[in-house]
């Protein structure tokens, strides 16, 4: 799933190569991923591009005081192209859910699809005249980047969940979702599940720090990529996230990972336990 770093580099990938375009044509392949009715998608054809932001883990697209949202979820992603086909895309076929077409100030004509991997289709597509019009944005809570060491203290002493969960729920903290939460917790040396009312005043400084420098870190390297490249550049800056059974680039231990149904987690028992394994519900089910 695209995350605070990511959704910040398509941002600006956007404002480079999208604002001072006007819009044409909107083609939608999957009726399913348009939240919202009115105004109709259709709406933003002729309207000039004039901004891109970021909120939370979604990306916004501002079309002369119309935005177009996207949540890109688990599977989707944004695909640019300076050669998009003329034809219409044909619904229901292949990965594509919505293509923005543009015709730029040179004469050239690109797009950007609107793509989703995978059975679940997750992925939305809001127009609206205020972001916070999105419910799933009226809900954010405080950026991750952009709150305060104080703000961040009294948010987790106002919550009592294991710290992997509280970090995650874009309620309470928005932009982080489940790689980089991982990552953060290792590097700050804290196990997943050690609850937010157990962390002491030190604790939650070195998660402050954690979080500041692992997202800051991948915004820069981020940042300017190609679209098509995040994506690798996101994989290869990890240290335990997707790393099962690798070795632990700052003590050598193994990766280990805790499975649930549809989702998993990575740490390194030696940096963030004490040593200690924590209980992978999966593979406790299979072993009754």
């Amino acid at each position: 799933m695209p995350e605070l770093p990511e959704i910040a580099a398509l941002a600006e990938f956007l404002q480079a190569h999208a604002v001072g375009a006007v819009v044409g044509r909107v083609d939608i392949a999957a009726l399913s991923v348009l939240k919202t009715f009115d105004p109709a998608v259709t709406a933003l054809q002729g309207r000039d591009v004039t901004g891109a932001g970021r909120f939370g883990k979604h990306l916004g697209m501002n079309c002369d005081g119309l935005w177009l949202i996207t949540h890109l979820s688990r599977g989707g992603w944004l695909r640019w192209t300076d050669n998009p086909s003329a034809a219409p895309p044909k619904p229901g076929k292949g990965p594509l859910a919505l293509r923005v077409h543009f015709f730029t100030p040179e004469g050239a004509t690109p797009a950007f699809d609107l793509t989703e991997a995978g059975t679940k289709k997750r992925l939305a597509v809001w127009v609206v005249a205020d972001p916070k019009q999105v419910p799933s944005i009226a809900r954010l809570g405080p950026d991750a980047l952009e709150v305060g060491e104080q703000e961040f203290a009294g948010l987790l002493a106002g919550t009592s969940q294991r710290i992997k969960t509280a970090i995650v729920d874009q309620a309470l903290l928005a932009g982080i979702g489940n790689a980089y939460s991982d990552e953060i917790l290792h590097t700050a040396k804290i196990s997943p599940f050690a609850n937010t009312k157990t962390l002491d005043a030190d604790t939650v400084a070195a998660l402050y720090e954690a979080m500041r420098t692992v997202l800051t870190d991948a915004v820069e390297r981020s940042v300017g990529q190609d679209a098509a490249r995040l994506k690798g550049e996101k994989r290869s800056g990890m240290r335990v996230h997707a790393r099962t059974g690798l070795p632990c680039p700052v003590c050598g231990d193994t990766v280990r990972e805790v499975s649930y149904v549809d989702k998993s987690f990575q740490y390194c028992a030696t940096c963030q336990t004490g040593g200690k394994v924590l209980a992978d519900r999966r593979m406790s089910r299979l072993l009754k």
